[in-house]
């Protein structure tokens, strides 16, 4: 009985932990940071508050855990995006105007999501933690910068590698900027309306005009 019965314990503890997370996400992505209470995210998941104690032993292993498991798939996500093969026959305008785009839409989709796991890494006491998330961004970026960077022979810029790190942070920095700070959007907003048509079909353009691309 004894051996029985672990295995269908040790599945009900991969359920839970499985429906906590996927709990915890949903309240992070409509609700923020400030929403997510072990109460709401028990409740969410169709458990009892105590078990997500049994699972972790606080909220912020909850939340480290959260971090942890989106990083990793939005990096599986991305290893697919960025296959060689799916942009062999694309150049680097339209590989720029993909890139673009695919950033543009995760972020306005998702950015209290974003903005959530991004304070709470910031502000995190685990040091092993924001090391590996750290790690696991620069990785992203790098990936990223490859990828442009199998277009080598189409960057007029005299430091081709530099360019292209500079240019995503550029990009990346003013997507943050406009979907996952609203507060610091809204004056710029005001003056730009149409911000959200404006990103799509300029960022593009001062990507590839910085790799040194005219249109």
């Amino acid at each position: 009985m004894t051996n029985a019965a672990l295995p269908a314990r040790q599945a009900r503890s991969r359920e839970s932990v499985e429906r906590l997370v996927q709990a915890t996400v949903s309240i992070l992505d409509k609700e923020g940071l400030a929403g997510a209470t072990i109460p709401r995210i028990a409740a969410r998941a169709g458990l009892a508050a105590g078990t997500v104690y049994r699972r972790f032993p606080d909220k912020d292993a909850l939340l480290r855990e959260v971090c942890l498991r989106l990083v990793e798939q939005n990096g599986r996500v991305q290893d697919a995006w960025l296959n060689p093969d799916r942009w062999r026959k694309s150049t680097l305008k339209e590989l720029c105007q993909s890139l673009v785009a695919m950033l543009l839409k995760s972020h306005a989709e998702h950015h209290r999501l974003i903005l959530s796991l991004g304070l709470f890494a910031t502000q995190d006491s685990d040091a092993g933690f924001v090391k590996k998330i750290h790690r696991l961004q620069q990785e992203s970026l790098k990936r990223l910068a490859q990828l442009l960077l199998t277009r080598r022979q189409e960057i007029r810029h005299p430091d081709p590698e530099a360019a292209v790190y500079f240019a995503l942070l550029s990009v990346l920095m003013t997507v943050q900027g406009v979907y996952v700070l609203p507060t610091m959007a809204r004056p710029f907003r005001a003056l730009l309306p149409d911000v959200d048509a404006r990103l799509r079909k300029e960022l593009p353009v001062m990507l590839l005009r910085y790799l040194g691309i005219e249109q």
